[in-house]
């Protein structure tokens, strides 16, 4: 198994990451154009670099019933952790939310990604980690979902939130492939893992202190 380390570059990776995104947190607006209320049980899939904190964030939200690490963009053959490493597979390191849309809804789960789960304006990569597979991406399953994503990135950018482009590309979502085991829950069982200290446990702690009213209690 191989996994990531963290050191002086995951350091001015995580830094500059936050000078795009965390740091704004506060002021990236919800969108203008969202789902308009229906099922009961819906579902997102999402990608903004490793799949350890994105997953860990949407975990603490309320209205969210499961959240589940792997891979989309690219084969059934393909997406297993080390192939997708290479950065050759089209496959995204992503998440799949399962979500209530009575409780939350998919436009404030977009704000949540955009404002704290990743830097939209980091072109395939994120902090330390380089490469397609790290990139940032909506992959969505249905028309609604594409039209919220798009209408949101045009507002982001003409508001000009980051002070930099939202890079995240917009795809239909082909089929999503769950993760290995040892990739599910990451950070809840290695909470002191250096990769997660340095790069994702500060994501958890500004989705505390921006979106108090969205966690999970």
């Amino acid at each position: 198994m191989k996994l990531r380390t963290a050191g002086l570059l995951g350091t001015a990776g995580l830094l500059l990451g936050l000078a795009g995104c965390a740091l704004s947190a506060a002021e990236v607006p919800p969108p203008a154009i969202d789902e308009a209320p229906g099922a009961k049980r819906a579902t997102a899939v999402l990608a903004g670099g490793c799949f350890w904190g994105v997953e860990a964030v949407f975990e603490k939200l309320r209205g969210v019933k499961d959240v589940v690490s792997g891979y989309a963009g690219g084969s059934r053959e393909e997406a297993h952790y080390e192939i997708v490493s290479t950065g050759r597979t089209g496959h995204a390191e992503s998440i799949r939310i399962t979500y209530d849309p009575s409780k939350i809804s998919y436009g404030k789960l977009l704000q949540v990604f955009f404002a704290v789960a990743h830097d939209p304006t980091q072109l395939n990569r994120q902090g330390p980690d380089w490469g397609t597979q790290y990139r940032s991406a909506i992959f969505y399953s249905n028309e609604e979902q594409k039209h919220v994503a798009e209408a949101y990135i045009t507002q982001l950018n003409e508001a000009k939130v980051f002070g930099r482009p939202v890079v995240t590309k917009v795809s239909s979502l082909d089929t999503f492939y769950p993760a290995e085991e040892y990739h599910q829950n990451f950070i809840e069982r290695h909470p002191d893992y250096g990769y997660v200290v340095v790069n994702d446990l500060p994501k958890l702690e500004q989705l505390n202190k921006h979106f108090p009213e969205l966690l999970s209690k």
